[in-house]
């Protein structure tokens, strides 16, 4: 009697023909290669709004241009990770991502960097910048360059544990995660002191001491929920900014770090927070957005 094979758990990489499309590929192909994974490669092209100048062929040509682009994103794919790629018309580009990707039934979405908008290793483009604001499936982030590492597989997740609800799930998703992929997880509580005074400007120490205390008891908490099994590294870390604390952590070529939605989200979507965004600046890694009450 045959056994029932369970489908691969599919990544879906959002393309473009750009540096950062190639960035988007070699972190899906890293996570693919750490999960047992396949990927889909789509491309979104705008559909036609001058239809009756061009005669019905604009899609046509724009589609034949966007297949020579795709078989170019899939050489960069080693023939060892199953690979389709995908072509679709929309008015949106997020929303044609996010359509597609949940049609293939992907379990996230990895993107690049393009055009403006945040320093560092990452650069948020308008359709990035809709994505974080929307999505209902994770979102990878793909910081620039990464193209260019030798790295074939995630070397350590870093799960970024706020205070606020959401916590558990998020640290939940990294266990899931590090556990299949067989790596190493690193818990951080990150403490800002330009955030914890406030209005109330109480003195560092007092401010230091009370965030201190709540990180040890989400730590002591999500102890708790450990698999058997499960070797997980926990670290606090204090500075002036966020920026400053982020600083102060190891980061190496193939880490991951992954972070909530901000508060602000509405359910079972995304919105990128104060502290993400700021972790952003200075990051180079890889960061993964786990939605609101993400399943």
């Amino acid at each position: 009697m045959n056994q029932a094979v369970t489908p691969k758990r599919r990544i879906y990489v959002a393309y473009l023909a750009t540096p950062g499309g190639a960035d988007a590929v070699a972190v899906g192909v890293r996570i693919a290669q750490s999960l047992d994974a396949a990927i889909d490669i789509g491309i979104v092209l705008p559909p036609d709004d001058q239809g009756a100048l061009h005669a019905g062929d604009f899609d046509a040509v724009l589609g034949e241009q966007a297949d020579d682009w795709l078989a170019e994103a899939k050489q960069l794919v080693p023939d060892d990770i199953e690979t389709a790629t995908h072509i679709a018309f929309y008015e949106s580009a997020a929303e044609g991502i996010i359509s597609e990707a949940q049609r293939v039934g992907a379990a996230a979405i990895v993107v690049g960097g393009a055009g403006g908008g945040l320093i560092g290793g990452h650069s948020l483009g308008s359709t990035v910048n809709e994505l974080v604001h929307s999505s209902p499936l994770p979102l990878v982030l793909s910081p620039r360059g990464v193209r260019r590492s030798k790295v074939a597989r995630i070397r350590e997740i870093t799960c970024a544990l706020g205070r606020r609800p959401g916590a558990q799930r998020l640290f939940d998703t990294a266990i899931t995660g590090a556990t299949e992929a067989h790596i190493p997880l690193r818990v951080v509580s990150l403490i800002a002191l330009d955030s914890e005074g406030g209005r109330r400007r109480r003195p560092d120490e007092e401010v230091v001491a009370a965030a201190t205390a709540h990180a040890e008891a989400a730590f002591e908490e999500a102890r708790g929920r450990l698999p058997e099994g499960v070797d997980v590294d926990w670290a606090i870390v204090t500075g002036p900014t966020i920026e400053d604390a982020v600083n102060k952590l190891d980061w190496n070529d193939g880490d991951i770090v992954v972070v909530g939605s901000s508060r602000l989200a509405a359910r079972r979507r995304l919105f990128l927070g104060s502290t993400a965004a700021k972790m952003l600046r200075v990051l180079d890694v890889p960061m993964v957005v786990i939605p609101k009450e993400d399943a």
